[in-house]
């Protein structure tokens, strides 16, 4: 079993920017796909970026222009720069990581766009 970790949240202005990050717990095992997702209070979980192996990248219409998704190999470590935030952006975002069958989540990290 593989754990992911995010980290990064916090409470940022509108305007304002953010990094999170998500390391799998274990060196040896690398996700084919990685993505974040994020829950606002009473709606669903909705994709906001993905990313595949070879790097090519997926978004939200939402989060296009002013989020981006990276990820380090050689660290196994996944990110999302947030830049142009939003009130609208608050939630709790997740990391998820799929490889074959077998997909694995985050706990989630906080996200507050306020002022």
């Amino acid at each position: 079993q593989v754990q992911l970790v995010e980290s990064g949240g916090g409470l940022v202005q509108p305007g304002g920017a953010l990094r999170l990050s998500c390391a799998a717990s274990r060196s040896d095992f690398s996700f084919s796909n990685m993505g974040w997702y994020r829950q606002a209070p009473g709606k669903q979980r909705e994709l906001v970026a993905g990313i595949t192996g070879d790097g090519a990248t997926n978004y939200a219409d939402s989060v296009k222009g002013r989020f981006t998704i990276s990820r380090d190999n050689t660290k196994n470590t996944v990110y999302l720069q947030m830049n142009s935030l939003k009130p609208e952006d608050t939630a709790v975002y997740y990391c998820k990581g799929v490889r074959g069958l077998y997909a694995s989540w985050g706990q989630g990290t906080q996200v507050t766009v306020s002022s």
